[in-house]
């Protein structure tokens, strides 16, 4: 087994798993699009609308990367017309107590006096 090593030991660039989570995270819209599924689960016009702003080519383009990084799972309905709909993995659920915290953080220097 792989030793686990903590964000101040990786001094490896490479080896940097806080970089490789910012990365699965990082994008204009992905914090929104998470915060929307974490309600439960949203159909594609739901997200788009939540949103307002996002075009629908960028929203497809994040939430497949979000599944490719296996953070949501798409579910297509055999209905017609199609329906689809997208939820949060166990995986993307995990984000909630890092999405809270850097919600905090982001509190606390919108309130900080000015240097």
């Amino acid at each position: 087994m792989a030793e686990q090593t903590s964000f101040q030991d990786a001094h490896d660039h490479g080896n940097c798993k806080a970089e490789l989570a910012l990365r699965v995270i990082q994008g204009r819209w992905k914090l929104l699009i998470l915060r929307e599924l974490l309600d439960g689960v949203r159909r594609f016009s739901e997200l788009q609308r939540a949103l307002g702003g996002i075009s629908q080519k960028v929203l497809t383009s994040q939430l497949r990367e979000l599944e490719t990084d296996g953070v949501l799972r798409r579910r297509i309905h055999a209905e017609v017309p199609p329906r689809v709909d997208y939820r949060l993995t166990e995986l993307g659920r995990e984000l909630l107590p890092v999405l809270e915290e850097l919600h905090a953080w982001g509190e606390r220097i919108s309130s900080r006096p000015g240097d």
